[in-house]
């Protein structure tokens, strides 16, 4: 595949700090039987991952804005271009020696998400993607999952934790989508689960309370895989929202309903 030399920037950026990641990640693997615990030392890989993101991509753009977990946000001169930019997402999944965690860098011009890179250090896997190029995993096209009923489908989400989130409203939302499904998955980084969509893995995925770094470079992954992708009243205000549902055509259509019935009253 042809990548442009702004996509470019970004995988050589998320590769390098996936590297480092990589690194840390096998560290905390032994920190695990430690009194302590790994929460500090994931925090440093965390911060140490950012820098590395930020540098190559201010770099390559001195003008565009940032966003990113772990700084302020910096606003940049060209007014056009933000890089929005999550250096570990799956923090938990890290902390507790889970290879489900990526780099995730999007992409935004004025508004719209145009490009967006998530990358796995602990299995390898590179998902690209560039507004009007089509969206890859390592090279190989990939597209949405074409299957047309929610009973067919295995659905990805997102489950609140501890002081996170309406608990009460999912569940609710759970009941709905479980009861129509022929699975529900929950693995602990949205931008993967996004990525999983785009790649046909999942059939589906909603989510709630989720930061536009979450989910940035997800968007344009699933758009070009195909795929359709929304804030939970369907609309496209998805980085304001927090919200995203996302699957081809007629699932994401089957979703969106399903989860947004209304709650029992007996």
């Amino acid at each position: 595949m042809a990548r442009s030399a702004l996509l470019n920037v970004m995988v050589q950026a998320a590769i390098k700090a996936g590297k480092s990641l990589a690194r840390d990640f096998g560290e905390v693997q032994n920190l695990q039987v430690s009194v302590k615990g790994p929460s500090d030392f994931v925090s440093q890989a965390d911060l140490k991952a950012e820098k590395i993101v930020h540098d190559e991509l201010m770099k390559a753009r001195p003008t565009y804005g940032f966003l990113g977990e772990e700084g302020d946000e910096e606003k940049g001169t060209d007014g056009a271009h933000r890089w929005i930019v999550d250096p570990l997402d799956g923090t938990t999944n890290f902390l507790h020696g889970i290879p489900q965690f990526a780099v995730s860098i999007g992409l935004e011009r004025h508004g719209e998400m145009v490009a967006g890179v998530i990358f796995n250090p602990a299995t390898d896997e590179l998902f690209t993607a560039e507004k009007g190029g089509g969206a890859f995993l390592n090279d190989r096209r990939i597209r949405v999952a074409a299957r047309r009923v929610l009973s067919d489908c295995v659905i990805g989400c997102g489950v609140p934790h501890l002081g996170r989130g309406n608990h009460g409203k999912f569940l609710v939302e759970l009941r709905h989508v479980m009861g129509e499904v022929a699975g529900v998955r929950r693995f602990g980084a949205a931008a993967l689960d996004l990525a999983y969509v785009a790649a046909g893995r999942l059939d589906g995925f909603w989510e709630t309370g989720l930061s536009p770094w979450d989910m940035a470079a997800g968007l344009i992954l699933i758009r070009e895989a195909g795929g359709f992708v929304s804030d939970f009243k369907g609309g496209n205000d998805m980085l304001a929202d927090g919200s995203v549902a996302a699957g081809n055509e007629l699932i994401h259509k089957q979703l969106l309903e399903v989860a947004n019935r209304p709650i029992p009253t007996r």
